[in-house]
């Protein structure tokens, strides 16, 4: 294609071929016409017809037509012969490597996600984020990077304070952070005992305190961890306020004066100085204590020393933008190397049907109460099947994390989510449950056959809008990772899915003349639904 297209003056880099909207229209497009018309002063269509022809001419094992279309695309359709030899390919060929790709190859990616505080209960929020990070690191990891999963922990800050206020006086780390949090707002002698606490956390000059504090934050950090094996999540590295505190206030205290500079006794940065649309922010406050915008420039070092990445993904909520936008605006000024290599991405809100949630308030909605209450539904569900106790906990487990995260993942990552239980736990249309299911089926007919004569007989229909389907799922997830978006494999994954489910009900597999042929298709969409699902960090039962 690129040489014919050579002959018209044109380079590759000049023209963009893209998978089509609409399989009618073929399997792929390109502006070439487009842009040469532009460069040449010809009508596009004209031209596209001139060159869809000779490309028509000249033939391709890979395309069985190719044509001009409207103001002058050209469209290209997969031949189908080439569609069942590449399905069957992918049928033998096995899961692990079908979609995976190498536009990244030789990177090396940081990708910091979840990132919730110690002392303070792991929200719906941080499902949220932990659901989109992971997946954005298996779609990075697909492309072949070498990635590195991390997690940012406010493990101190006046929010420990406050929880170990409160457990002073309640005995109950669950209970502590929203005790404090009230009575530091709501009395005064609070505030300050609170605030006296924080220091000495800093300094680690309370032995008596040191214990709580150690005790506390051990507790937590475990139970974090259980979340974690729930969700499919296994971090390499775990980074800590504390120890990244000192790092980020000697960085700005040896920047103040040119940087920085000293206001009211803290010390601010000035971003308007250098954007409008940015705001002062403070680093080192009054008392001397680093900010978390300060802390944020020593985790920027440290991470670069401890995983010298040529990229570094941060996710996290959107009510983090203006910090953050400030804080790479300073680092910009501190070292524009790093700076470059930091991709920022921010998501919105997950709420469910009762409302907003507050952690001062302690009116939170856990991560670990969501999924349960979604596996008990999903039990409920399933109660009659003639499955083994064991397996139906399991079952239900696997489901409700898929119908969780597939409704987080299904749109675009800066939107907010209302959660719906009754759509979420489908097991039909647009939910993890019915992708979940859809693989399941496929599995059911492979166990049924060995694998020795898929393929071997070619089939005598030609090529259908699955197979098609099915052959783009490698683009889908190349783009995917390019453009930090989990929903292209979300919505690929329901479509291939329709199309497979459609198929199976329209037509005899084992058993009928294209029996051949028609299992290699099913392991292929077998193998494509689970990949897919994978990159969502969905599991993948076999039973349902």
């Amino acid at each position: 294609m690129a040489a014919a297209l050579a002959d018209f003056g044109l380079e590759a880099g000049d023209f963009s071929v893209e998978l089509t909207g609409d399989l009618t229209h073929g399997d792929y497009a390109t502006n070439a016409a487009l842009v040469l018309a532009k460069k040449a002063g010809m009508k596009p269509r004209e031209l596209a017809e001139r060159i869809a022809a000779k490309l028509q001419t000249e033939g391709s094992k890979f395309f069985g037509k190719i044509e001009a279309a409207g103001a002058g695309f050209i469209n290209f359709y997969l031949s189908p012969e080439f569609v069942a030899e590449r399905v069957v390919e992918i049928a033998l060929a096995g899961q692990a490597d079908f979609g995976r790709g190498d536009s990244l190859k030789g990177k090396k990616v940081m990708v910091e996600y979840t990132d919730p505080n110690p002392f303070k209960e792991f929200h719906i929020g941080h499902l949220m984020n932990n659901a989109i990070g992971e997946s954005i690191s298996r779609l990075i990891e697909f492309q072949g990077a070498e990635v590195r999963r991390a997690c940012y922990q406010g493990d101190v800050g006046l929010h420990v304070a406050k929880a170990v206020w409160g457990f002073q006086r309640t005995g109950d780390w669950l209970k502590a952070y929203p005790f404090g949090a009230r009575a530091y707002a709501a009395e005064e002698t609070a505030k300050k005992e609170i605030e006296a606490i924080n220091v000495k956390i800093y300094s680690r000059a309370d032995q008596s305190l040191n214990k709580i504090y150690d005790e506390g934050r051990e507790w937590s950090l475990g139970e974090f961890e259980k979340i974690y094996a729930r969700l499919g999540t296994k971090f390499d590295y775990y980074f800590f306020e504390s120890e990244v505190g000192e790092s980020g206030k000697k960085i700005v205290k040896q920047n103040t004066g040119t940087v920085f500079e000293i206001s009211d006794g803290a010390v601010v940065f000035r971003a308007e100085r250098f954007n409008p649309k940015l705001h002062t922010r403070v680093f080192i406050t009054s008392l001397g204590l680093p900010t978390y915008e300060a802390k944020e420039l020593g985790l920027h070092a440290v991470k670069a020393k401890t995983y010298p990445a040529d990229l570094s993904v941060i996710v996290t909520a959107r009510e983090q933008n203006a910090v953050f936008a400030v804080g790479l605006e300073a680092l910009k000024h501190l070292n524009p190397d790093l700076v470059d290599k930091v991709r920022h991405l921010s998501h919105g809100m997950l709420r469910l049907p009762s409302g907003k949630m507050s952690s001062r308030t302690g009116d939170v909605i856990t991560a670990e109460s969501l999924i349960n209450k979604v596996a008990g539904i999903v039990a409920e569900k399933i109660k009659d099947r003639d499955f083994p106790e064991k397996e139906k906990k399991n079952i239900s487990e696997a489901v409700a994390v898929g119908a969780v995260k597939y409704s987080i993942l299904r749109q675009a990552i800066g939107g907010d989510i209302e959660f719906d239980f009754n759509k979420s736990i489908s097991f039909e249309g647009d939910s993890g449950p019915y992708l979940q299911y859809s693989c399941v089926r496929a599995m059911s007919v492979l166990k049924k056959t060995p694998t020795a004569g898929w393929g071997v007989k070619p089939p005598r229909t030609p090529a259908g809008r699955l197979e098609r389907l099915l052959l783009r799922f490698p683009e889908v997830a190349d783009r995917a990772a390019s453009e930090y978006a989990p929903h292209r494999i979300a919505s690929y994954l329901v479509t291939l899915a329709g199309a497979w489910n459609g198929f199976y009900a329209k037509n005899k597999i084992i058993g009928s003349p294209e029996e051949s042929y028609r299992l290699a298709l099913t392991g292929a969409v077998f193998t494509a639904l689970k990949n897919g699902l994978f990159l969502l960090g969905i599991p993948a039962p076999e039973r349902m």
